[in-house]
């Protein structure tokens, strides 16, 4: 019991390191915003952790971001098809929203992803607009994901059709 105490102790002690968040707005064609901030995370994935997943979600509403480059290098990003595995560098963005009791998604189809890092803290910042996933709408979208660090673990990144 003194040890788990210990040990509690020690984590809350820690210096005070800023907390990786999301936030994002989502507007739809309808003019409906929809606002909502979560925890994010990030890893590498692909052969030999040439691509980045950063994430984050809330109570049914999430922000995902794929980055492929031949290296993890700051900048911009052009968006890339989900299904694009020739493109060298590029990024796919997905959201997925709740309305009501639905819930929602958006590729996005237009805009750009900048990435900066520095070391293996990221800061991501996702603008554009996509067509609603079985909708008949466009969603736009501004994620920022900040003081992101790139976990240890290598996720699975490959498109499957």
């Amino acid at each position: 019991m003194v040890l788990l105490l210990g040990a509690a102790a020690a984590c809350g002690s820690r210096g005070a390191e800023p907390a990786a968040r999301l936030s994002a707005r989502l507007i739809r064609q309808s003019r409906d915003t929809l606002r909502f901030e979560a925890g994010a995370v990030a890893n590498r994935c692909g052969r030999g952790g040439d691509g980045l997943v950063l994430q984050g979600n809330a109570h049914g509403n999430g922000v995902l971001i794929y980055v492929r480059s031949d290296s993890a290098a700051n900048g911009d990003f052009p968006l890339m098809a989900r299904a694009d595995s020739t493109t060298p560098r590029g990024a796919i963005v997905a959201a997925r929203f709740q309305t009501g009791d639905l819930a929602r998604g958006v590729v996005l189809d237009s805009g750009a992803v900048a990435l900066t890092r520095a070391g293996d803290e990221l800061t991501a910042t996702a603008r554009g607009a996509g067509a609603e996933v079985a909708g008949t709408g466009r969603v736009a979208l501004t994620a920022s994901f900040e003081s992101v660090r790139i976990g240890l673990d290598t996720v699975q990144c490959a498109a499957r059709l």
